[in-house]
């Protein structure tokens, strides 16, 4: 049962050297239940009160819009190796705090570089990412270890 459906609109998206299409600039994000009956958690207060400086259209104390302004992930978040979906650490840490509790289990069957579950673990969230690529495991093994060491030092993602 659908939700929302979010507009991750990406203010710097790549160019389309093509010049044969309109330039890809915005993902849809799906919000889903399992059912209608099925609880869900929302954590209104976060969205609305949160700090979110990176998303120019979000105005602080307003209820969260369905348009997201995040830029595509930074360099430095790629700096142990690329996929080719990577998402941003903002656009996970916004979904992590919107729709889970501390100690809730997320599930990534789809983990990638673990973007997903870098945010959970950062939030205090339980964390299972699968993916059939063994890169990619390798560069989200690689990231979790640097994550670990950038809290033992108190910087974060």
């Amino acid at each position: 049962h659908i939700l929302n459906d979010i507009a991750w609109f990406k203010p710097n998206a790549s160019p389309n050297l093509s010049c044969r299409f309109f330039t890809a600039s915005h993902e849809t994000l799906l919000w889903a239940r399992k059912d209608e009956k099925a609880k869900h958690t929302f954590n209104y207060e976060a969205m609305k009160n949160g700090q979110w400086p990176e998303d120019f259209i979000k105005k602080q104390n307003l209820q969260m819009r369905s348009v997201w302004a995040i830029n595509t992930p930074k360099t430095i978040e790629k700096r142990f190796g690329k996929h080719p979906t990577q998402k941003p650490a903002n656009l996970l840490k916004r979904i992590v705090l919107a729709s889970t509790n501390k100690k809730d289990l997320i599930l990534d069957p789809f983990t990638g570089s673990s973007t997903t579950g870098l945010a959970a673990y950062l939030f205090g969230r339980k964390f299972i990412g699968i993916d059939t690529e063994k890169k990619y495991l390798d560069l989200s093994i690689k990231r979790f270890e640097e994550l670990e060491k950038n809290l033992k030092n108190k910087l974060v993602l």
